[in-house]
């Protein structure tokens, strides 16, 4: 059973119903970026459907977490994330979605939901190289200006916040730490998932290219499969409606192979 390293009462937990959906038949798990917060995913979760509940995660050192220190490693944040799992209310059919430092966090706790012999319906990344093929950097160790400029190459944050000196003063130890999850993380070896895999990506982001896309389909003994978008690293902002309704459409998919699990001879 997973434990909880702090008493809840100490801590908000991770995950955030920012539209909850009384009725839905299956869940979306949102994990943002690095440096994001749940908040980046509150249209998607307005955009769901009636029978569809996003949920954002919100990773320690941010907003209402501000106050809780980030994990040392991204194992260490995985297993903090874990231990908010399941969530509250009737059990439901499960997909994990996370992009760029978010698509491991999503697989770190996918394998944590698989060994507690709960997997994800699916998993689906997008904007970063399979866990194996993660590139070392040393941004996290770079001055505060170097950082800065960083942001702006990959556009993970509004440019105007960037020229607002206190306000990104006060970001830049969240944005360094989780720079340094990113930076620092080494797979470690263990089964394969089971679950089916999506990877999406934009055709212009520098951050992944076709061989570290093509090797999410070393994780898993399940089918993985690729969508690729016009765009940069941020093609999801572009991309929204496009990839709500991707989620939306698997996610509704998983609903219906849990309620008919053995689908009927030919």
């Amino acid at each position: 059973m997973l434990t909880d390293p702090l008493p809840r009462d100490h801590r908000a937990g991770a995950f955030r119903r920012l539209d909850p959906r009384p009725y839905a038949r299956a869940r979306v798990l949102l994990f943002p970026h690095g440096g994001g917060s749940a908040s980046y995913y509150r249209s998607w979760s307005a955009a769901a459907p009636w029978d569809v509940e996003f949920v954002a995660v919100q990773y320690p050192g941010r907003e209402d977490r501000y106050s809780e220190p980030v994990p040392p490693d991204m194992q260490g944040l995985a297993a903090l994330l874990a231990a908010d799992l399941p969530l509250g209310g009737p059990p439901v059919p499960t997909i994990l979605f996370g992009h760029s430092m978010g698509a491991i966090v999503a697989y770190e706790i996918a394998r944590h939901l698989s060994t507690a012999g709960d997997p994800p319906m699916r998993l689906v990344v997008s904007g970063h190289p399979a866990p194996a093929l993660t590139r070392p950097g040393i941004v996290h160790r770079g001055s505060d200006a170097e950082l800065v400029e960083e942001l702006r190459r990959t556009e993970a944050t509004h440019l105007s916040i960037l020229d607002e000196d206190p306000l990104i003063q006060a970001f830049l130890p969240i944005i360094r730490g989780d720079y340094r999850l990113s930076e620092t993380y080494r797979v470690v070896p263990g089964e394969r998932l089971t679950s089916p895999v999506t990877v999406l990506y934009g055709d212009r982001d520098s951050e992944i290219d076709v061989s570290e896309a093509e090797g999410w389909r070393e994780t898993t003994f399940g089918e993985c499969d690729f969508r690729v978008f016009p765009g940069g690293h941020f093609y999801l902002d572009e991309h929204r409606d496009a990839v709500v309704g991707l989620l939306t459409s698997q996610a509704r998919a998983a609903a219906d192979r849990a309620a008919n699990p053995w689908p009927s001879m030919p």
